[in-house]
């Protein structure tokens, strides 16, 4: 049983993904916020363009101003751009002003990141207005169906667009995509023409909030309940249910407390929560995980602990370590880990074991929703991963 909890705690909304009621993933927005940074889009200011980073800063109206990096300003379609990288300051000079969206919430003592890529998510799609191409999602499994997608992408979108197909989009009617990719479409020519009259630096669009973000996300055929504690967030998701997901509000459920018991409390949430975001994070087996946190990287030390085995060491070692592959992975999307990870996992003779525990863990990471790749190992016997990093990582819950 697949369920999705939604649970209002004070100035806070926190949601909780559990499969069998163990935690799978977890993300948490402050209630006045009118939603994250990253897909809105600005009409910016060029204020210096910098040719020896190739990079330019921008004026958006933040604190800081925004980094735009010469990739992100040529043309979205790698087959549309010149085989020799221009000068950016042939493309942009100080004072200029352009649409950019963010791909990068501010971080430390850095700004946002931009891009002049633009993307509108939808229910079963992505638009991007200037793409120029069809792309499906690598988890559309079955040739047939990505074929199918991308007849029907070609069919939906006017020339020069680009589209993303989904996984929400398999099985999906033409109809749906067709009202799904006119929906953005407008959206974006809106953006444009406040774009148009706005004087920079200037919002042009913001992000939808947490609960908009679940229904268009995270709403998938395979979760099969959505609970919601806070009537008020109920009655929204309701709505918008209605207009993008129709087909799933019989799913949609109000939770009311149970004597001292809340929605977190009633699914064990805040205890898993509890132990998520532990420096030390106990395995089954006996075995533990240890989490050290550095401005650059994460550092993660896998121990067996009290697990001795019950055959020899090698044995022990390799469970214990493929256990602890399952974990991280699960752990890095609770946590929303960013950056650079490197994995001591303990040391294991077999070539093949070596070879079985990095297999896992790339299968594992597939399912993250956050760009996520297992490099390999080190010369010195480390597992390196990198995760993208789009916002601050959460250091605990609200609790």
């Amino acid at each position: 049983m697949r369920r999705m909890l939604v649970h209002k705690q004070k100035d806070w909304l926190q949601i909780a993904v559990v499969d069998n009621n163990r935690l799978h993933e977890f993300y948490m927005e402050k209630n006045e916020d009118a939603g994250q940074l990253v897909g809105s889009v600005y009409k910016g200011k060029v204020i210096n363009v910098l040719p020896g980073m190739q990079a330019a800063f921008v004026d958006i109206g933040l604190t800081k101003n925004a980094f735009l990096y010469i990739d992100d300003v040529l043309h979205p379609h790698l087959e549309r751009q010149s085989k020799e990288k221009p000068q950016i300051n042939q493309l942009l000079t100080a004072g200029q002003e352009l649409i950019v969206q963010v791909m990068k919430e501010p971080l430390g003592g850095k700004g946002a990141r931009v891009t002049t890529h633009y993307s509108l998510p939808g229910r079963f799609l992505v638009y991007m207005p200037a793409a120029d191409y069809i792309g499906v999602s690598k988890k559309v499994i079955g040739e047939a169906e990505r074929l199918r997608m991308r007849g029907i992408g070609e069919q939906i979108r006017f020339p020069g667009e680009g589209v993303i197909m989904r996984t929400a989009a398999i099985g999906e009617s033409s109809d749906s995509l067709q009202h799904d990719v006119q929906f953005l479409r407008e959206l974006w020519q809106g953006i444009e023409a406040r774009g148009k009259s706005a004087s920079a630096p200037a919002l042009l669009h913001r992000e939808a909030d947490l609960v908009h973000r679940l229904v268009r996300d995270l709403l998938t055929v395979e979760m099969d309940e959505l609970w919601i504690d806070d009537r008020t967030a109920y009655l929204q998701t309701e709505a918008l249910m209605k207009q993008m997901a129709p087909a799933m509000l019989p799913r949609l459920r109000l939770f009311e407390k149970q004597g001292q018991a809340g929605l977190f409390q009633h699914y064990r949430i805040n205890e898993q929560l509890h132990e998520a975001f532990e420096r030390r994070v106990r395995l089954g087996c006996g075995g533990d995980l240890v989490w050290d946190q550095t401005e650059a990287l994460t550092v993660i030390d896998v121990n067996t602990g009290k697990f001795v085995g019950t055959s020899n060491l090698e044995d022990t070692v390799f469970r214990t370590n493929l256990e602890a592959a399952e974990q991280i992975a699960r752990l890095l999307r609770i946590r929303d880990v960013g950056g650079i990870i490197i994995v001591d996992f303990i040391d294991m003779e077999k070539e093949e074991h070596r070879d079985e525990v990095m297999q896992l863990l790339e299968r594992l990471v597939r399912a993250d929703r956050t760009k996520c790749q297992v490099v390999g190992w080190t010369r010195l016997g480390l597992l390196e991963i990198t995760r993208k990093k789009v916002r601050e990582q959460t250091t605990s819950p609200v609790i």
